[in-house]
């Protein structure tokens, strides 16, 4: 597994490729691909679990969505996680 963790400023156009975003999300859960994902509470920020064996598995998701690449948005971390308990 990898988590994805993301911050947001205050730039609004971020919010105009949500929809998309998400969108992207709910096909890659039905895929199995994607564990849980949504944003921090106080909107500061969003995590993302990647359910894929390989790091270019997760990096070619990664790239494959324009939301991680969207003004507002920047790529904090990226983990790879070893859960113990789930």
């Amino acid at each position: 597994m990898f988590l994805l963790e993301l911050a947001f400023d205050d730039n609004p156009e971020r919010l105009r490729h949500r929809p998309a975003h998400r969108e992207l999300l709910a096909d890659l859960k039905k895929r199995g691909l994607v564990a849980m994902a949504g944003p921090y509470a106080d909107e500061s920020g969003a995590l993302l679990i990647f359910d894929v064996a390989t790091e270019a598995e997760f990096e070619e998701l990664v790239a494959a969505d324009p939301y991680y690449r969207a003004p507002g948005v920047t790529i904090a971390a990226k983990r790879e996680w070893n859960p113990v308990v789930s």
